[in-house]
């Protein structure tokens, strides 16, 4: 019979293990433990209402009893009991449900008449020792003679359901080690070790593991667990109690959103009264710039965020940061695509939202189509009833700039800007760059508390030191308040644009914080890279299109904003036949180190807005690495998808040229079996290619070796003709084959 363990038991029946132990040993059960065994018949008899028969009775138990003894040892005076006898040993029933009499009491006699009277005698103080619950009543005297089976009382089991015990959710960071991931699932490492083994995984205990081969070994302990990525990290910030008048008023962040060549930066220009339009290449804004515009006795920052479609990251990050959204559309072009992508920007960030049509002094301007379109947007203007503000302007003519400030400070007094700038500084870096003279420049927006010159820094995994700082005109300053863009210099490096800036106590403080984040990050990268593998039906798939081919990259950028949108425009381009691995990119000049890093990986080196510096121009000569630069993202993006269709192998197409049936075969001595044949359709060449084809099988594929008409070797037979066709090292041909004529030309594939 079937054996189940205790704790099954419970789990089955929704109790604990504990109250199933005390209804086996109720029923006369020797089990002990939670993982005891007990027999399926002997489980259903204990919750059912059965007798264990094997604990209270011994063979041969019809024999006479002794009598108990009335001041012997109670458990042995119930061990000579027999089973007739009023209380049963070992069944437990006298504690359980019928508790002794307080005195002794004489015995009916037996079935028959011709019994002895026994009397029993039993020690309540040692009955109040055996377990059970509380006495209820005395039980009725019986008759004796055939035992009458005692009605089951079952115990109330009525508990409260077993609660759920909730499995802790550990934090383990992206990139952790074996020996990281072993101590924070708190299991040892040869474990560790042992399960990666067994999902076909050979790593060493400083081996870092990729996300996925984490989260597999969680579930694999039935771990709950969170990856934390670096990148995703913001460092905590002090909470402060700033009371009413700690509060001091700040100007509004402005970003300026919109399509491609609405006139965006044109606008801004306009405002601040200066030319920057004309110093971007094509006239479209490479990177994020900060400004103030002073109008009244209000000061306004704008964000310029780029308008082109690769900057679409760089546009998220401006909404983010600002308090005031201004998205800009030309009357004579209406909404477009990239319009509702930077309304859509603004309302994920929670950014109010005002519209400038522009361009109302070109021909064809049409400001109310503009505003029915972005209606459609659920933004209803102001005078029709929406909550939307409009303001027609033109930055050629600067109409109505004067307007469009307004209604920037009314919407900011709406909202009752203000910040605490007695508290540490902190902020978010707007954008970067290295500066051949000056090193690091970090332009950054400071949105609460005032930084000074000295002040301790952390941007991502950039420590640094407010050496010098600058307004948006260049002017050197000793303090920034809430609201203020400036540039700094004093980091050791580029940190990237949309990094959290802070100050802390000390630059050694900024020195650990700062490295602890860039560990963790390079570790990341680490895992990721260790971690990429193709699956079998990618390589079946990818194989049957020609060799996997792979174009490597280092990509150089003046500003971390432009690495990013180069980075976000180059993973789209289409990667099943050659793949694209920028192996390295950075911000700076392009130096001897990449081109041996280039060189080593046999990749080409990517520059925007940067130039080589150094010898990296002859060391490129001298081992044979190329070296592209460039000032516009679309030329970038243009010649990579040249070179990787270059890389792409012809894709070999066949097509049918001819088709021939024989109508009779004749046997040559010399040339074997010769095929009298009509030409169907198409052409028949001496020397073509072509495939014999037998009831709907091929049997031959060859070329043919002879082509006569009338005896006469000829080099061509069109359609409609009869001829004598001889194929190559291939006798046996029969009446009613067909043979098809085809070439096979190679056609230059295409990304797409």
């Amino acid at each position: 019979m079937a054996k189940r363990r205790v704790h099954e038991i419970a789990k089955e029946r929704g109790i604990s293990s504990k109250e199933v132990l005390g209804v086996l040993q109720a029923a006369g059960l020797n089990v002990k433990a939670a993982a005891s065994s007990v027999d399926e018949g002997d489980i259903e008899m204990a919750f059912n209402g059965g007798k264990q028969k094997a604990v209270a009775e011994k063979p041969g138990g019809d024999a006479p009893a002794k009598k108990a003894a009335a001041t012997g040892n109670p458990p042995e005076a119930a061990r000579a009991m027999g089973p007739t006898d009023k209380v049963k040993a070992g069944s437990g029933r006298a504690a359980e449900g019928r508790p002794p009499p307080a005195s002794s009491t004489d015995q009916p006699p037996t079935g028959g008449g011709g019994g002895r009277r026994r009397r029993v005698v039993i020690d309540s103080q040692a009955a109040r020792r055996q377990p059970g619950p509380p006495p209820q009543q005395q039980a009725p005297p019986r008759r004796r003679g055939r035992r009458r089976r005692t009605p089951w009382v079952e115990p109330d089991l009525t508990v409260q359901p077993e609660q759920e015990v909730e499995i802790p959710i550990t934090d383990i960071p992206s990139g952790a080690t074996v020996k990281e991931v072993s101590e924070s699932l708190g299991l040892s490492a040869p474990d560790v070790i042992k399960k990666l083994m067994e999902l076909g995984q050979m790593a060493t205990l400083t081996q870092t593991l990729s996300d996925d081969a984490i989260e597999v070994l969680a579930d694999g302990f039935d771990k709950k667990i969170t990856i934390v990525h670096a990148a995703d990290e913001v460092a905590p910030q002090p909470e402060y109690e700033d009371s009413a008048d700690q509060l001091v008023e700040r100007p509004p962040v402005v970003t300026i959103l919109g399509h491609v060549d609405h006139g965006k930066t044109s606008l801004l220009d306009a405002i601040r009264q200066t030319e920057v339009a004309a110093g971007e290449a094509g006239g479209i804004t490479q990177h994020i710039g900060a400004y103030q515009v002073h109008h009244g006795d209000h000061t306004v920052t704008f964000l310029d965020t780029p308008g082109h479609e690769a900057f679409t990251a760089m546009r998220a990050r401006g909404g983010q940061v600002a308090d005031i959204a201004v998205v800009v559309v030309a009357a004579d072009d209406g909404v477009m695509p990239q319009t509702v992508e930077a309304v859509d920007h603004a309302k994920a960030a929670e950014v109010p939202i005002m519209v400038a049509v522009n361009k109302i002094d070109k021909e064809g301007a049409d400001p109310n189509r503009v505003r029915t379109e972005l209606a459609r947007q659920e933004l209803t203007p102001a005078d029709w009833g929406g909550d939307t503000e409009f303001c027609d302007v033109s930055a050629k003519t600067r109409e109505n700039l004067d307007t469009l400030l307004e209604t920037i400070i009314t919407l900011a007094d709406i909202q009752e800007l203000k910040a605490n700038p007695d508290v540490e500084a902190s902020g978010v870096v707007i954008e970067s760059r290295l500066d051949p003279g000056r090193g690091p420049v970090v332009s950054l927006l400071v949105q609460r508390g005032t930084l000074q010159v000295g002040d301790a820094l952390v941007a991502g995994g950039h420590p640094g030191r407010a050496r010098a700082m600058n307004d948006y005109r260049g002017e050197r300053l000793k303090a920034a308040t809430p609201g203020t863009p400036v540039e700094v210099l004093g980091f050791d490096g580029v940190p990237e644009a949309g990094e959290h800036v802070r100050v802390v106590a000390n630059e050694r403080e900024a020195r650990r914080v700062a490295g602890e984040r860039a560990n963790r990050l390079k570790a990341e990268t680490l895992a990721r890279r260790a971690g990429v593998k193709i699956s079998l039906e990618d390589v079946m798939a990818r194989a049957q299109q020609g060799d996997l081919v792979e174009l490597n990259l280092i990509v150089k950028s003046d500003v971390a904003g432009s690495l990013e949108a180069l980075a976000d425009e180059i993973a789209k381009l289409p990667q099943r036949q050659v793949t694209v691995n920028v192996i390295h990119d950075g911000v700076g000049g392009i130096n001897e180190s990449d081109v041996m890093l280039a060189s080593a990986s046999g990749g080409v080196i990517i520059g925007f807005n940067v130039r080589p510096v150094g010898d990296a121009t002859q060391v490129a000569a001298r081992e044979g690495v190329e070296i592209r630069t460039y000032s516009i993202i679309y030329k970038v993006i243009e010649e990579l998808r040249q070179a990787m269709e270059g890389l792409l192998k012809p894709e070999d197409v066949e097509s049918t040229v001819g088709s021939v049936e024989v109508r009779q075969t004749f046997k040559a001595s010399k040339v074997g079996t010769i095929a009298g044949a009509h030409v169907m359709s198409g052409t028949v060449t001496r020397g073509a290619t072509v495939r014999l084809v037998r009831e709907g099988t091929i049997v031959y594929d060859g070329r043919i070796a002879s082509l006569r008409r009338f005896k006469d070797d000829v080099r061509e037979v069109v359609q409609g003709m009869e001829c004598g066709i001889v194929l190559e090292n291939y006798a046996d041909v029969k009446e009613g084959d067909i043979v098809e004529v085809y070439e096979v030309r190679q056609v230059e594939q295409s990304l797409d």
